[in-house]
């Protein structure tokens, strides 16, 4: 068995997270690496740097990442709630449900750039299956 055959795999997971493309799990989806610059934090290079998938699929194509990103905020305030519930508790005598409610807003306001990329990243993982042969026309 040689060792030189095997081609790991990029993980999927680790991918979507890092904003890299579907395709080849390589090249940079956004122009900028950093989701704070509120600027540019939106831009997308039109295709991928390493394998040139198409990132401009078509006019309105991004619009269904709406529904990613709500349950991504969804799934974020229960696991919240949950943390929430598991280390102070709630109760009916006191205000610690406010008390979460203010702070998960808060938190979500802050991770809404991130959480936006993210979900681009994962509408577009959808439609776009890992291919390696793409790796090598860059």
């Amino acid at each position: 068995m040689c060792a030189a055959k095997f081609d790991n795999k990029p993980n999927l997971m680790g991918s979507i997270l890092q904003n890299r493309c579907p395709a080849c799990r390589k090249g940079k989806i956004f122009k900028s690496d950093n989701a704070y610059n509120l600027k540019h934090f939106t831009e997308m290079n039109e295709h991928c740097p390493v394998c040139g998938e198409d990132f401009e699929r078509e006019i309105g194509f991004y619009f269904g990442t709406g529904y990613v990103s709500y349950a991504l905020t969804v799934a974020f305030s229960v696991a919240t709630f949950i943390a929430w519930w598991v280390f102070i508790g709630f109760s009916l005598y006191d205000n610690r449900m406010f008390w979460w409610l203010g702070i998960n807003a808060v938190l979500l306001v802050l991770l809404q750039p991130p959480i936006m990329r993210v979900s681009r990243t994962i509408w577009l993982a959808f439609f776009v299956r890992y291919r390696p042969e793409t790796r090598t026309l860059a």
